[in-house]
Order: C-alpha cells, then structure tokens, then sequence
C-alpha cells in the first residue's frame, strides 16, 4: 500500500497582497467597488448594510484610538453574536491592533486567566456578561485599562454607544499580510488555553480554498450557524467566508436550542447551515407539537464540524430534512475546515477528502509514514495555520513543525481518499464541537470536600457523541449515593461551563495510576468500554 502522503491537486490558487488588512478586504472593498447597498447582516428586527458595518466598524476604530488603544495591542471581545461584534472585530482590525473574541460560556477565574495572558488593555464585554467580568477584582487585572460595554455600562466603564459616536472618516492601518490579526484561545491539556495567532492572511485562505471550493458560496447564499463567532468554526461561518464574498449573514445571540434554530430557519430561510453533532441530535429530537415538521427546504447544504458526525445521524437528518450534512474536521490553530465531504459523494460516517489546498501527512509514533487503512498521527499543511501559540514556546515547537501543525488526532484514509477518525492523540474530549480538558473537571471535582480523586474520560452517549465521565474516589467517611452523584454533577456545573459537566459518575476505590502517579485514563476507558 502507498504511504499515506496526500497532497490535493487543482488547488486555487491564493493571491495575497504584501500591503493587506483584513477588515478592509471583507467590508471596505464591497463599498468601494459599489456593493455597500447590499445587507450584510441580518440579526432580530435588524438589518444592516455593508456600508453601514463600514461606518461603525469605524467609528469603533476612531473611538478605540481615542482610549489609548495602539497597533497590535490586543483588545479582548467578550459579545454575544450581532451586529457590535462585527462592528468591534473589524474595527479594532482596522486600527491594526489585534482582536480576541473570547468565549462567552466561560467562569469569571477563565476570563482573569485570559485577560492576563493576553495583557490586554481593554475588553470590550456586552452587557448581559458583565456580572461574570464583575465577578473578578480589579486588582487581579494588572493589565486591563478600559472596559466598554455593548449596553447599560457599570459605573466604571464607557458604553459602546460612545465609540459609535465618534467620526466616521478613517484611514484603515497600513498592515501587511503576515502582521497579526486575531487571536483564538484554545484549550491545552494542562487545561491552560492556548492563544493561537493568526495573521491578516489566514482568513483569506479558508475562504478560498474551503467557502468557495468546497462549499461554493455565492453574494445570494445567507448562511445561519449554531457554532458563535467566537469559535473558529463560527468566525468563518458568519463572518468572514459571507462578508468575503458579499452574502448576508444571519446572526443569533441566544442559545443554539432547537426551538431557537428551527424559528431562525423559517424565519430568515438560509441557503447554508452550520452545526455541530451534538446540535444536529438535539434538531432530530425536537418535534412540532402540532404534528407538522419544520421548513428546511430553504437549505442547499448543511455542514457538521467540532467533532466526528455518526452515520447515524447523517442518515437521520438526511431522511427526515431531505439535506445533505457535508462533516469535516478544522481546527482553531488551522482556522476553518481542511478534510470535508463534498456535494453529492457524501461517505457517512467519515471526516471527507483533504480540501485542495491543503496537504495531508499519516504518521506513526516515530514520523514514518503509515499505508492507507492504518491509523496515523494526522499532520496538515496549509498557510491558514496559526503562527504560534502565543507565550508558549514549547507548545508552538511540539506542535508546529516547519510549514506542518500536528493536529492532535489520529485517522486513517481509505483507498478512496476519504479520512475517518480514530480518536485523539491524547486525551483531550470534544464535547458538543468544543474542546475539554479532562483535568480541568478532574480539578473541579477534588474542590468537592467528598472526593479525594477523580479520573475523566469521554464516554459516548446514546447519539454515539462523546460527553465526559468521571471515576471519583471519595474522601474518608463518605458513602456513594446516586445523590451525591449528582450533588458533583451539579458542583461542577456552579464552577466550570455547564458543557465540561461529567453526564456520568462512578464511584471507585481507587484509580489505575502509573509507578509516578499520573492517572493511565486508557485504562479508564477500557473500563468503561466493558
């Protein structure tokens, strides 16, 4: 068998500019080649043109330059999904500094954890995620000067209604295209976010080779996406693959629950939707209380990202919706999707064929190269990769080889060319498309005063969608109870996002640990295997 070294052909080809900056690519240049009449957003009772995104996204940038605010300092984005995302994300762009949209589900000690790594000077925060901000002393921020909120602000912080007052007339930062842009922080498995750097050109990339390759996006197309703008996945699905090619974006700021999405759909009718396996069951297990079933004829294709899409679901989704679901896999550090299904040669079950554009490596443990049908170490080449983790050296070289990124998973490819996923290379958890540290839950619970030890693996649900376990050893004098069991369950939840939630928990005396103390979680997961 050949060795599994894949490098796609007919690839596009990517031209970018040395003098080049982001926001003005995916806003500015719409408004200048006459297309700022177009809606660029839709979102509740609102509709906003690209020209008007132009405008405020400036006005956002003049405002932020008044505060002190200087090229490539980072300023942390903590909104939900709307307009004043597009508007502080594209702005801070334009002043040349460097945005980090920041994950809304998080615990105020996550929030102090990344504002500090950061060393960012301001946060821009909506107002319903003020109390988590709040939460933190001001004191525990020795880098953060100036807090703006998208709403009624606190007494110590400006409003956002401020920065849209200021002028509109703005020169967008020279920047070029390898100057920094956004980051993106994600999860490591010591439990400590990692922020991925990624630069003005990185973006460009996943338009080109994924929205328009594969997915074939159109000025018509109005793509919805169940994954936020503060994902990757979401970034590219409601941002910048849309505003790239002039479509209008349907933003949502509440919860991805069924009842939410399917109103969005029938309301909006998106040619493209965006979700993620463990949002797809939740849609097959929501029916009409009438009887009826919803309208999705609106949707020309679906796409399944964040985690491996079971066949079974596929297969639900496609008899009941008549739709395809392309699944593929990305990653925050690659930005967007790089192995993906195609229109009309969909295999179930698998992550798809390399993008073109990419290039794909299946190694074992010593670097050689594996034969198709054996698992591997995935490695991807593509110039939407990250440049580095910042602050973290050691990580970025573990992971960054030359022009290759290890992904962390382990596939195999068929003789067809289609990719299928083994697993992780540790031991990481995906759950709901999100990642998960097993020590930060393993930690959580041994706050619990009951638990002297606890052991967290990924178990698979009814949906075969993996979710977290926890083997807990009690502390003396404690009794297992299917109370206490969910007494952690709930402690969990009060002190980490209510996704990193173990749905399963086994009392045990003890766990399998290694001659040096480290937990061997494979044995963990053979155990719950049976």
């Amino acid at each position: 068998m050949a060795a599994t070294i894949e490098r796609a052909v007919q690839a596009p080809a990517v031209i970018v500019p040395e003098q080049f900056n982001l926001a003005d690519y995916l806003v500015d240049r719409h408004v200048r080649e006459g297309r700022g009449d177009r809606v660029a957003i839709l979102c509740g009772d609102e509709s906003v043109t690209y020209a008007q995104v132009a405008e405020r996204s400036n006005r956002v940038a003049n405002g932020l330059r008044t505060l002190g605010v200087r090229r490539e300092e980072r300023v942390v984005l903590l909104l939900l999904d709307g307009p004043a995302f597009v508007y502080c994300f594209l702005g801070v762009l334009k002043l040349g500094a460097v945005a980090i949209p920041t994950n809304t589900l998080l615990k105020p000690h996550d929030y102090r954890y990344l504002l500090n790594d950061s060393r960012a000077r301001l946060l821009i925060v909506g107002e319903s995620l003020l109390p988590a901000f709040s939460a933190i002393p001001r004191d525990e921020l020795p880098y953060l000067e100036h807090v703006v909120v998208a709403g009624k602000p606190s007494q110590d912080a400006r409003s956002l209604d401020e920065l849209l007052a200021r002028p509109a007339d703005l020169t967008v930062a020279d920047t070029s295209r390898d100057d920094a842009a956004f980051w993106l922080y994600s999860s490591g498995t010591t439990g400590f976010p990692k922020g991925a750097v990624h630069l003005h050109h990185d973006a460009v990339h996943t338009v080109e080779l994924y929205g328009r390759g594969i997915l074939s996006v159109q000025p018509t197309d109005r793509p919805l996406s169940a994954a936020k703008l503060f994902f990757a996945y979401g970034l590219g699905n409601s941002l910048t693959v849309p505003f790239a090619v002039g479509a209008t974006t349907i933003l949502w700021p509440g919860p991805p629950t069924p009842p939410n999405i399917y109103a969005q759909i029938e309301r909006y009718r998106p040619t493209l939707f965006y979700s993620v396996p463990t949002n797809y069951g939740m849609l097959l297990a929501h029916r009409r209380e009438d009887g009826g079933d919803f309208d999705l004829s609106s949707i020309r294709l679906a796409v399944s990202a964040g985690e491996a899409l079971p066949k079974a679901l596929y297969e639900r989704f496609n008899q009941r919706f008549g739709i395809e679901i392309l699944d593929g896999i990305g990653s925050t550090e690659i930005l967007h999707i790089f192995i993906s299904n195609r229109p009309g040669r969909v295999r179930p079950g698998s992550s798809g064929e390399l993008v073109p554009g990419y290039e794909a490596r299946l190694v074992d443990d010593h670097g050689a190269a594996v034969p198709d049908g054996t698992i591997g170490n995935l490695l991807i080449k593509g110039d939407s990769t990250c440049a580095y983790y910042w602050n973290k050296h050691e990580r970025t070289k573990d992971t960054i080889e030359g022009h290759w990124i290890r992904t962390g998973d382990k596939y195999w490819r068929d003789e067809d060319g289609y990719y299928w996923y083994a697993g992780r290379s540790d031991d990481m958890l995906k759950v709901g498309g999100i990642w998960v540290s097993p020590i930060e839950i393993e930690n959580t619970l041994v706050e619990h005063p009951a638990v002297l030890e606890a052991g967290v693996i990924g178990r698979r649900d009814q949906d075969e969608l993996e979710k977290p376990m926890a083997y807990v050893v009690l502390a003396a004098g404690q009794s297992p109870s299917e109370s206490l069991a969910k007494e952690l369950q709930d402690f969990v939840r009060s002190k980490i996002a209510e996704y990193k939630r173990p749905r399963w928990v086994e009392f045990v005396d003890a766990l399998p640990k290694t001659a040096t103390g480290k937990t061997q979680r494979f044995k963990l997961r053979d155990k719950a295997a049976g």
